[in-house]
């Protein structure tokens, strides 16, 4: 049961009588968004580095991240609306990552109107060399885990990029 000071809402997270979270699972939060923040920082630190060297922007990375992890072939307008940008700018974007030699545009199906675009083998070779310190530095944190505590970190990063995934900016 819980004190006169607060009580345990249904999510099992302690509230104060306002329903506001307890400060100490404040300090969780705060913690928690700070690290994120972290790893997004460190992360776009990384991504605009491979940019830099690869004459590339961050924008056309982004593609590239979206054309590799991409559960069926990518289309540009797929990858217009996955990187909410105009088709326009998403034209722009595929021009410069086949002329970078990053990607290719393929004609795959009976509708030759159809495009798929695939990473091309030689940059993925390229994004491994330098993105392996960033699989390295994942590997070395990976293993302080157990793969119960992995399950659940994996969990829950799903669950965030789920939330995230539906929010769109303000007046869009």
């Amino acid at each position: 049961m819980a004190s006169a000071e607060g009580r345990e809402s249904p999510a099992g997270e302690r509230e104060t009588r306002e329903g506001e979270p307890a400060p100490d699972a404040m300090a969780d939060l705060q913690a928690l968004a700070v690290h994120l923040r972290r790893l997004n920082g460190e992360i776009n630190r990384l991504v605009h580095g491979f940019a830099g060297i690869q004459g590339l922007h961050a924008t056309d990375v982004q593609a590239l991240a979206a054309v590799l992890d991409a559960d069926e072939p990518m289309t540009p307008g797929r990858l217009r609306v996955h990187l909410g940008l105009t088709s326009g700018a998403v034209t722009a974007c595929v021009d410069r990552l086949e002329r970078a030699g990053h990607i290719r545009r393929v004609r795959e199906s009976a509708d030759r109107r159809v495009v798929h675009l695939h990473y091309a083998a030689e940059a993925r070779v390229a994004a491994r060399s330098y993105f392996r310190p960033l699989a390295e530095a994942v590997g070395a944190a990976r293993s302080r885990f157990t793969e119960d505590e992995l399950t659940v970190v994996l969990r829950f990063l799903a669950a965030v990029n789920e939330e995230l995934s539906t929010l769109r900016p303000s007046g869009h």
